[in-house]
């Protein structure tokens, strides 16, 4: 139960809003022709009367109610009411209208839960607008484009994709396909971790490896998902341009073409880009592709720890009631390999301390996969802030880091590190590199060639950190 004082046109839209979400108020206006008007307009508890009259609060039992809403457009007899309201109850939540005039030191003493100052509610309303606008019009240029293929469409996303990569191209699919397009979602270099293995058998989710795909020429339009450059992270061919990219890791707007692009830097997970486009196209969310996108955001954000913004977390309040709690639940607590656990344990054996900074050369890997799940747990370790851990898999050197120390921006660390002698990049919390083995030179066999490389990416991370390592 609500009580709105002063119902001209805000206190008018307030009670629509609370009558279509089906709660209960009482409007109040001194004014007769209004209450009678709002009468006739269906509205049943509606009382005449001064607001600022302790006997009339006291009638309408101002202190039992869940709220009071104070929106005469009189700011100084909305401060008068809040004081006869504060007078009767110490606790009831005020929620009151200012002027553009008033200052904190008007509301000083009286416990307004919240002010509400109309050019700001103005601002935030034409901000909310404009960003609503802005998406219409890239969804009506992404759906002009999807709805130009004659052939198949290609979804490419980032190599061995995560919950992330996996439920943005999923939901790429299922807007193509609601658009009557065929899609196949593409896919370079393994699927890896538990969980995400357990994500595609649960889920039914189908993903094609590239190298099954003998032409790409087949698809009439190529869309990049978690990635912006093609060969970079992705293993489309350099020389394919894609049509459309989607994307919420950091870049270089230089070094990206395509016709459409959708690039978020400042979201925690694409498939908050991703869930957005669902909801303004109109389109039902699935349970399966629900649980999908909650996944994708909760994985990339760490449980909304890492990185997470309003609109993740605005995802997050959509999807939840649509997602099988049940089946998120399978997918987060899978088994953990025998040898996920041999290579935590050689880091943890292997590991070197630095200040707040852990090194470990876990040696010869088969799942680079193993190599986050090692950094995540060392990361746990009293005192310790920044984890890199690398291990050799295929003639590659694979490097995973994780971070919690607020002055150190990994995903450009691991740029500046590692970024010209091989790919690297991520986020300031999380970030990965991959170099070949051939590219450290300087000795015939792998156990040498690993030590040399062992020498070269401490040096290179400890310098581009300011670290200086003790001989």
């Amino acid at each position: 139960m609500y009580i709105i004082l002063g119902s001209g046109t805000t206190g008018y839209y307030a009670a629509n809003q609370l009558k279509n979400i089906g709660h209960q108020f009482t409007l109040v206006d001194i004014k007769p022709e209004r209450t009678e008007a709002l009468r006739e307009m269906g509205f049943e508890n509606v009382v005449e009367g001064d607001i600022t009259s302790p006997d009339l609060l006291k009638k309408i039992n101002v202190e039992l109610v869940t709220g009071v809403l104070v929106l005469t457009t009189d700011p100084d007899l909305n401060i008068s009411a809040a004081k006869v309201i504060r007078q009767i109850s110490k606790e009831v939540p005020i929620i009151l209208r200012a002027g553009k005039q008033n200052t904190a030191e008007d509301f000083k003493g009286l416990e307004i839960d919240e002010i509400i100052y109309p050019s700001s509610a103005v601002a935030e309303k034409a901000i909310r607008s404009l960003e609503e606008l802005e998406l219409k019009k890239k969804l009506k240029r992404l759906t002009a484009i999807l709805a130009e293929a004659d052939k198949s469409i290609g979804i490419v996303t980032q190599d061995n994709p995560d919950p992330d990569a996996i439920a943005s191209a999923v939901s790429l699919r299922e807007i193509s396909e609601k658009l009557g397009k065929s899609a196949d979602i593409i896919y370079g270099g393994k699927i890896g971790y538990a969980e995400n293995k357990a994500l595609m058998n649960l889920l039914g989710v189908k993903l094609i490896p590239i190298d099954k795909i003998k032409d790409l020429n087949r698809y009439s339009k190529i869309a990049l998902i978690e990635a912006s450059i093609p060969g970079k992270n992705n293993s489309l061919p350099s020389q394919i341009s894609p049509d459309i990219i989607i994307d919420h890791h950091p870049y270089d707007p230089a070094k990206v073409s395509a016709e459409y692009i959708d690039i978020r830097p400042e979201l925690g997970a694409t498939s908050t880009i991703l869930t957005s486009y669902l909801v303004q196209l109109g389109f039902e969310i699935s349970t399966e592709l629900a649980t999908l996108l909650l996944y994708g955001i909760k994985t990339d954000t760490a449980d909304f720890t890492r990185g997470a913004t309003p609109k993740d977390l605005q995802a997050m309040v959509l999807l939840y009631p649509k997602a099988s709690l049940d089946l998120l639940n399978k997918i987060e607590t899978p088994l953990m390999s025998a040898e996920t656990l041999d290579v935590l344990g050689e880091a943890i054996k292997k590991r070197r301390i630095m200040g707040s900074l852990l090194l470990a050369n876990v040696g010869f890997i088969s799942n680079r996969d193993t190599l986050p799940h090692a950094a995540e747990h060392l990361l746990k370790l009293e005192g310790v802030s920044t984890v890199l851990v690398h291990g050799l898999s295929e003639e590659v050197v694979h490097i995973s880091a994780r971070n919690k120390d607020i002055r150190i921006n990994l995903g450009q660390v691991m740029e500046q590190a590692f970024g010209d002698i091989g790919e690297a990049g991520g986020h300031p919390t999380a970030a990965a590199a991959r170099i070949k083995l051939g590219l450290f030179g300087g000795a015939k066999d792998k156990e040498s060639l690993m030590k040399l490389a062992e020498e070269a990416i401490t040096d290179r991370f400890l310098r581009v950190v300011g670290v200086e390592e003790k001989k």
